[in-house]
């Protein structure tokens, strides 16, 4: 089994002005971190969801995956900034340091937060303020690891939310 690492958030949120819906994840896995974007494991089906609700074609590298989140309103981001985990095993994660969204939500027109999972939001509900937990739904993960949900589902829930 892996050994315990310190993880911090390797990337900086992707929001503008205009982003009305901040989508949180739980923090970025190695293959994630490995590729240098969120969801950047091959099959996670994050990328591939928001294509096909949107009626694009799947984003190939960053400034696409960028343009796309920012083009309908969209914000990404996580919601732990840092903890120990072994590999990326949700289950194994400890010592968490929450992230502070209080930039994103000033900064932004942030309507919604949709979080990717469960741990998502427990560590979500965990640490962040009543004012943010009233505006928080939690939606099924996009991770391989969710093979319960195929991605025509994870686009028929998520799509009730993202519009």
């Amino acid at each position: 089994m892996a050994e315990y690492e310190r993880v911090a958030q390797p990337f900086a949120p992707v929001y503008d002005g205009d982003s009305r819906i901040l989508i949180l994840g739980s923090l970025p896995s190695v293959k994630s971190r490995e590729q240098g974007f969120y969801y950047g494991h091959a099959r996670n089906r994050f990328w591939p969801m928001l294509a096909a609700f949107y009626g694009e074609p799947v984003p190939r590298d960053i400034p696409e995956k960028k343009a796309l989140l920012l083009r309908h309103s969209l914000a990404v981001y996580d919601v732990i900034e840092s903890c120990e985990i072994r590999g990326s095993s949700d289950s194994s994660i400890r010592n968490v340091k929450a992230a502070d969204i209080r930039a994103i939500m000033e900064a932004s027109q942030i309507e919604r937060i949709l979080v990717n999972g469960r741990t998502a939001a427990r560590y979500f509900k965990a640490y962040q303020p009543e004012t943010y937990l009233r505006m928080m739904t939690e939606l099924p993960s996009t991770s391989p690891a969710n093979a319960a949900f195929s991605l025509e589902r994870l686009v028929r829930i998520w799509g009730e939310y993202l519009r």
